[in-house]
């Protein structure tokens, strides 16, 4: 769906407080988090706006965003 949330707290319900020790302990999962965030805001804006982007262009962005959340995960695990 256009514009839906995939924040990393909204994609990872079950995980909210090891989610926030993490950003709290770990500079580096900070950042990832932080990271995945702005991109997924700045998709969900794009896709509202139907701002001008190339498919290939967006495409690679949401490649970006699942590349992160995969990193994410796998650091929660």
């Amino acid at each position: 769906m256009l514009g839906e949330n995939h924040s990393i707290h909204h994609e990872f319900p079950d995980f909210h407080q090891k989610i926030d020790a993490l950003v709290d302990a770990d500079p580096t999962f900070k950042a990832l988090v932080l990271e995945h965030d702005k991109l997924d805001k700045q998709i969900r804006g794009l896709e509202m706006r139907e701002s001008p982007i190339s498919d290939p262009e967006m495409e690679r962005l949401k490649q970006e965003r699942i590349r992160l959340k995969d990193t994410i995960y796998h650091r929660l695990g």
